[in-house]
């Protein structure tokens, strides 16, 4: 497949060319054009030079002197050629110059006053003219007159050589302008190709390990490109450095219950005492392995993904849950406008929205709201407003950062792991760089909200 750079300088040819082209064309046409009409002009001229110096004499008729003032009449094979005939035809007088010369039959003009002005193909002994005819009535007697036609004429070797000379002049510049003109087009391309050619090297550079992200400054239009390129790279080198961390600490956090319950085998405990720390130990393990996982899970911010809409999540997340708390009728609002986009995971978008929701409903009495809308932040993105409330007994201030922290809970007769306002912490802050706010809530209960950034 062919280049960027090769496929605009083939496009660019072909129009610079086709557009030389049609101006080469345009402008021979509209000087053979001039040139006629010059032709025309001069001929215009001789006649009007010849009845000048035309007199009629009422024993001889129509006579010219010998002598005329455009020398060429006077010149045996000149090029220029003059007679008139009368109105039968005959011809009554010649110029010298067509002595031994056989001239075509001129055009005829039957009307008085009228020029008629024609190519005529010569013949054998002649070459190929342009011929002037014009018609007089030229009165002899008072109220008598006579018809005669004035015709001159011109070989075509003059007007071909100017313009045949014009023509090799004006394609050799115009061919000489199309060299130039493909010259510095191609270093105009060549000047303004170079960041996307430095892009495509940075890119292989840091394939190769040779640097971590795309350097600046670039030119507007690559912006939102390479910084969608940087993001995408540290997204993924975040993302790594996540999943290896949460193994880290999943394997580190299991040390301490896998002792535990390797010295409580080893000093032969009672079966009781055996059974509740075990119980106890597995659980805490159970706890850690999930949050661990969840907060693994966790995708961030995919700068090169289309936005996820908002509202069919909210809703696959209240009917999700209307199914789960059936027997306690619960009422779910939502407040989402169904244009609102995420610019993020899918799948990060459920489970803060999912743990939001479901911490909601273990607390409320009849009803949970779920509100959604965006706010200005600093990229060139909106960031999104995420709201859950609901109608239960509220979180006290002084529980509230306490149950973001991983195993704690508001209420330990209430089910749950504590780990589902912890994973959404994580989320919020770590991924999205958010923010995650606990508040009373109109509803009386209380109101969990969470800002992300892209």
């Amino acid at each position: 497949m062919l280049s960027v750079s090769a496929r605009l300088l083939i496009a660019a040819s072909v129009v610079l060319m086709a557009f030389l082209g049609l101006t080469g064309l345009t402008l021979d046409q509209a000087f053979r054009e001039s040139a006629l009409t010059a032709m025309r002009s001069r001929l215009q001229a001789q006649v009007y030079m010849l009845l000048g110096v035309a007199e009629f004499d009422p024993g001889e008729g129509l006579v010219l002197p010998d002598a005329l003032p455009e020398a060429r009449l006077s010149s045996p094979g000149s090029g220029l050629y003059a007679r008139v005939t009368d109105a039968d035809g005959i011809i009554i007088w010649r110029s010298r110059s067509t002595l031994g010369l056989a001239l075509p039959p001129f055009p005829v003009v039957q009307s008085p006053g009228e020029f008629h002005f024609q190519a005529v193909q010569g013949q054998a002994d002649s070459p190929p003219l342009f011929t002037l005819s014009f018609t007089v009535s030229w009165e002899v007697l008072p109220d008598t007159y006579r018809r005669y036609a004035f015709q001159v004429a011109e070989t075509r070797q003059s007007f071909a050589a100017e313009v045949g000379g014009f023509r090799r002049s004006l394609w050799g510049w115009l061919l000489g302008v199309a060299v130039v003109l493909l010259l510095a087009q191609g270093a105009i391309l060549r000047w303004s190709l170079k960041p996307l050619r430095r892009v495509a090297r940075e890119v292989m550079e840091i394939e190769a390990g040779q640097r971590a992200e795309l350097a600046g400054p670039y030119p507007k239009e690559l912006r939102a490109l390479t910084s969608n390129l940087n993001a995408l790279i540290q997204h993924s080198q975040a993302h790594l450095e996540r999943y290896r961390n949460a193994l880290g600490d999943l394997a580190h956090s299991l040390k301490t219950p896998l002792a535990v319950l390797r010295g409580v085998v080893e000093k032969e405990s009672l079966p009781s005492e055996l059974s509740n720390t075990v119980q106890e130990q597995v659980e805490r393990m159970n706890r850690t392995v999930d949050y661990q996982l969840q907060r693994a899970a966790a995708s961030g911010r995919i700068a090169l993904a289309a936005p996820v809409p908002v509202a069919p999540i909210a809703r696959k997340v209240m009917d999700a849950l209307a199914k789960v708390y059936a027997d306690r009728c619960l009422r779910f609002q939502r407040h989402v406008e169904e244009q609102l986009v995420f610019y993020g995971d899918e799948g990060d978008l459920l489970e803060i929205l999912g743990n939001l929701t479901d911490n909601a409903c273990k607390w409320a009495r009849s009803r949970v709201d779920i509100r959604a809308y965006p706010f200005a932040a600093a990229s060139r993105r909106a960031g999104l407003v995420v709201e859950v409330e609901d109608d239960g007994p509220g979180i006290p201030s002084a529980k509230r950062q306490l149950i973001l922290k991983r195993g704690e809970r508001a209420d330990p007769s209430v089910a749950g792991h504590g780990i589902g306002l912890a994973v959404v912490r994580d989320i919020v802050e770590e991924v999205y760089q958010g923010t995650l706010e606990i508040a009373d809530g109109a509803l009386g209960g209380a109101c969990i909200r969470v800002r992300l950034r892209f």
